[in-house]
């Protein structure tokens, strides 16, 4: 309720009154804490000047000191005598404590030393002096013979002899910087401070030469003082101080507080180099006198440091900084006092007015409270209480109050409808994800339809999928009962019209949703199966929701069929809900595109595998040498990886291929594990003979003979009738030539059938025979090819008739190797040695093969498809699911010791299927009935052969012993082998 008296907000100025008290308060404070923080930071910079003064002064005393003695020295005009300079020199270091040693050095590397020891034990035991040594003498001379003889004097604190030593020298001072440096410059020569060998103490050394350029006077400075005199200095609790050389090394310092109490600095690190990020920040700044105030890191944050930077240098070379710095708050006692005391006042002032304006603004305060009360739980959508109507006698409080009432209520009713929706698109989004990435075709079905259960509240559903035979069959319902193989035709088989009197075949044909409210009170479409199923399962079905599945435009690939919307609260079967449709709608859409996606990768894949299957066949049926090779070696390799996929123990355990798509990937790499076999030509493959190109050129050679005989026979005759010869003598030469012709051909034969192994005295004969020639009357470049013609190119023709040998090695019988060719490059990893040409068809050269019927070329060439494999596979863009491919079809020609082809890979390069192949092919090539170029062998014999293999390391041992064990050499016996080939084995004898 409204108060009884309402005044306008405007005429109350409480607020306006407590703004400008606080403003006027803050100002003052802005004004007079900026004025202490001035005095705080001027006061700092004074104090830390005269600190930082105080110190470079002490440093430059010091070092100049020392500058003085050695310039005197220097300019002493009296005669120049070392030696007699001693007691001057000891008087020295008596009064100057700070003075390590002084000492002449000459140029003939004479030396002349004075060094305070003052007692102590670690010089002592360096110089190996006596007890109580104070001072000792160290002269180096050169005595009779060139030697270089170093002797030291030890005198106690009142200059009493204590003892001496004497010993070879090896100090020669002209090598010193010191003495160098003195020669080679008019003034003082200053080293940069180091660290002395004999103390470990810092120090710095100042040289100068002497009159004449006789030697070099020095004095070496003791900077340990220094350290001392920094520590004493009053500094402030966090502060510290430090003494830089010219090159920003570290001589002295003295730090204070905890954020320098863990830090040591080493004699001679470089400000940059410290491990502390505040004195790090120091390297960075400007260097030049004064003081300022800078930022730098403190406990990892910015804080205000007062940074004071005095330089001096004493003479040319003594140069040196101090460097100063604490934080601000180091000086900030007082000046924080101060600044409570105006602190208090202010407050003061403002608890004075405080209780004034709370009295003035009680009733307002209320209802303001009131009022931020419903805005809270307006603001985080709390609608479990009714907003409080605020009582207040200001007009726009309660005008507020009644605009807050009515939007909380249109909020919460429009919140209630938006958090459905909103529940039932966050549900949409993740039926789509999961839809999205499942590939199982069944599982994506049911997928379907148990989201539509679940995003509709229904109570049964059933997915329909279209046919291509112009069908809907059943695929899927939620009841758990069977599903019956039953479909229902979209057209009349008869008439061709469509079939729109099932509801079901009506949204297929029409990509229209269909919703029915009350399927018993519906006249459209036949639903008596709708009512038979009912009356079978007991459920009732009252309302229906019907949606095609249309990935695109215009073609619908399925039905989804919802029953029995469920009230959410009660369970009661109601009416699909308008706003619901559209969910649906988009779930089947959602569902339509996936599983079109998923029918296309399926028909994708059965192209895929059909084509490989169909490649593989070309190269089976190209040659009958390797019939069926191509089809058994996959079904081999896969019963094999199956069974070491089962093993859980032993090197094998941790073998598995985790996925369909591995197991289709090794399948394909299997199928095309000979694809490069289609660019190897047929008469290399199926080469017989060694003169077998195309044909069997033993039969030319025949020919050649056949000439040969009939001309022993011409010249019988002519022997007899023409030159009257006896005929009984030309009879005996005929027959002798016939023998040799007839036995020459047969051992010419007889080689080109090719066999284990030709001696080399067979292979000397076929070179003795071919040297008998025969005279040729015909043009032999008639009737060529132009490949021929192109190989012959180079060679003119001879006059006819022209005399030949019986058996040739033509320089066109020679076919060279394309230059250019990138198919060997070494970037692929080949590790095979290439013939320098693709062919030769030597006649002799071929008959001469050693073993077998295939020369190095084509040898090379039948070697040589798996490289062409490999490479027409990598060519490939193959998919990440297949990538492995190329390495499963490659490495079956590969050895567990390295010594295959194309790359000699070796067990540790080999993976498992890669081994697997390996024996499938193997026994494969093995076990092959349909190869005539060899028996068929027994499985027993196979599998001694193949151990062979296994005991050469060619192949895996622990695979083979899986082979035998397992059974598979049985099995794929019975399913491929002819039943003469398959005899008992005995595979204790090879296994282990």
């Amino acid at each position: 309720m409204p108060a009884r008296f309402q005044f306008r907000f405007q005429y109350w100025v409480l607020s306006v009154l407590m703004l400008i008290v606080l403003s006027l308060t803050a100002g003052f404070l802005f004004t007079v804490f900026g004025k202490f923080q001035s005095m705080m930071e001027d006061n700092a910079r004074e104090r830390f000047s005269l600190l930082a003064r105080q110190s470079i002064e002490a440093t430059g005393e010091l070092v100049g000191k020392a500058g003085l003695i050695a310039g005197n020295r220097a300019e002493d005009r009296r005669p120049f005598d070392p030696d007699g300079a001693v007691p001057e020199l000891l008087a020295s270091l008596a009064v100057n404590p700070d003075f390590y040693g002084q000492y002449f050095g000459l140029p003939d590397d004479g030396f002349v030393q004075v060094i305070g020891i003052r007692g102590d034990s670690r010089l002592i035991e360096t110089l190996q002096a006596p007890a109580d040594t104070w001072f000792a003498i160290r002269r180096i001379t050169t005595v009779t013979g060139g030697e270089r003889q170093e002797r030291w004097t030890f005198l106690d604190r009142h200059r009493e002899l204590l003892g001496q030593r004497e010993n070879a020298a090896r100090f020669a001072p002209t090598s010193r910087p010191w003495f160098q440096s003195a020669m080679k410059n008019p003034g003082l020569a200053v080293t940069p401070p180091y660290l002395f060998a004999s103390t470990g103490q810092l120090g710095l050394t100042i040289s100068r030469a002497v009159s004449g350029q006789a030697g070099v006077f020095a004095v070496d400075i003791n900077l340990s003082r220094l350290q001392d005199f920094l520590g004493e200095l009053p500094l402030s609790p966090n502060a510290a101080i430090m003494l830089l050389d010219a090159e920003n090394r570290v001589i002295g310092y003295s730090l204070r507080g905890e954020a320098f109490s863990a830090l040591a600095i080493e004699p001679l690190t470089r400000l940059d180099a410290i491990l502390n990020p505040t004195l790090q920040g120091l390297a960075t700044l400007k260097e030049q006198d004064g003081a300022a105030v800078v930022q730098l890191a403190q406990s990892g944050k910015p804080a205000d440091f007062v940074v004071v930077r005095q330089l001096s240098e004493a003479f040319p070379g003594a140069r040196f900084t101090v460097i100063a710095l604490a934080p601000i708050s180091d000086f900030s006692g007082p000046i924080e006092k101060a600044r409570g005391d105006v602190m208090a006042v202010s407050i003061g002032i403002t608890l004075l007015l405080v209780p004034l304006a709370l009295l003035g603004s009680r009733r307002v305060v209320h209802a303001l409270a009131a009022l931020a009360r419903n805005s809270e739980r307006l603001k985080r959508l709390d609608f479990s209480v009714e907003p409080q109507q605020p009582a207040s006698f200001l007009y726009e409080i309660n005008a507020l109050g009644d605009a807050q009432i009515v939007l909380q209520h249109s909020i919460r009713d429009r919140t209630s409808a938006l958090n459905v929706a909103q529940d039932k698109l966050q549900h949409l989004v993740e039926i789509g994800l999961m839809l999205s990435r499942e590939k199982n075709r069944e599982k994506l079905l049911r997928h379907i339809l148990k989201s539509a259960q679940e995003i509709s509240r229904c109570a049964a559903a059933t997915l329909y999928l279209k046919t291509e035979h112009d069908t809907l069959r059943f695929a899927l319902r939620t009841a758990s009962d069977d599903l019956h193989d039953f479909e229902v035709p979209l057209h009349d088989p008869v008439s061709g019209a469509p079939m729109t009197g099932y509801v079901s075949t009506y949204v297929a044909l029409n990509n229209e949703t269909v919703v029915i409210d009350d399927v018993y009170g519906d006249t459209r479409f036949d639903l008596s199966g709708t009512m038979q199923f009912s009356e079978k399962t007991g459920m009732r079905v009252v309302s229906m929701l019907t949606i095609p599945l249309s990935p695109r435009e215009g073609e619908v690939i399925g039905v989804l069929q919802l029953m029995n919307a469920l009230d959410p609260e009660s369970g009661v079967v109601i009416p699909f809900a308008p706003e619901l449709v559209s969910f649906v709608e988009a779930l089947a859409a959602q569902s339509a595109v996936t599983l079109e996606n998923v029918n296309l990768l399926e028909s994708q894949k059965q192209l895929m595998d059909a084509l490989i299957k169909l490649v593989a066949g070309a190269i089976d049926a190209k040659s009958a040498y390797t019939g069926g090779h191509c089809e058994r070696v996959p079904e081999l390799a896969m019963m094999l990886a199956e069974a070491a996929a089962a093993v859980d123990s032993g090197p094998l355990a941790d073998f598995r291929f985790a996925s369909e798509d591995e197991w289709r990937e090794f399948r394909i790499g299997a199928w095309l594990h000979d694809c490069g076999k289609v660019t190897t030509p047929e008469y290399v493959v199926d080469k017989a003979t060694k003169l077998e190109t195309i044909y069997n050129r033993i039969h030319e050679v025949r020919t050649r003979f056949e000439v040969l005989l009939r001309d022993a026979e011409i010249e019988r005759l002519r022997a007899i009738h023409e030159r009257g010869e006896d005929a009984a003598a030309a009879d005996a030469r005929f027959a002798e030539r016939r023998a040799q012709l007839l036995d020459d051909f047969a051992f010419i034969a007889e080689a080109n059938i090719g066999g284990e192994f030709m001696a080399p005295e067979k292979v000397a004969r076929v070179g003795q025979i071919a040297e008998e020639t025969w005279l040729r009357h015909f043009d032999d470049s008639l009737g060529l090819s132009q490949e021929e013609i192109r190989r012959r190119g180079p060679f003119p023709a001879q006059p006819l008739p022209v005399r030949e040998k019986l058996l040739a090695d033509k320089p066109w019988h020679v076919v060279p190797r394309e230059p250019g060719r990138q198919t060997f490059d070494p970037a692929h990893g080949w590790k095979v040695t290439v013939p320098e040409n693709l062919y030769n068809f030597g006649e002799v050269y071929n008959l001469g093969i050693a073993r077998g019927t295939l020369t190095e070329e084509e040898r090379f060439k039948i070697n040589e498809h798996i490289i062409q494999t490999i490479l027409m596979l990598e060519q490939l863009p193959l998919p990440k699911s297949l990538r492995r491919v190329p390495e499963y079809a490659g490495t079956h020609h590969e050895t567990m010791i390295g010594t295959g082809y194309p790359r000699r890979l070796n067990a540790d390069d080999l993976s498992i299927p890669s081994r697997i192949m390996a024996i499938a092919d193997i026994f494969e090539a093995l076990t092959a009935s349909d190869r005539p170029y060899k028996p068929m062998k027994t499985l027993s014999e196979s599998i001694k052969i193949l151990s062979f293999f296994k005991k050469d390391q060619h192949i895996d041992p622990v695979l083979f012993d899986l082979f035998l064990t397992s059974g598979i050499y049985r099995v794929y016996a019975e399913r491929f082998l002819k039943p003469e080939q398959i005899d008992e084995v005995d595979i204790s004898r090879f296994i282990g």
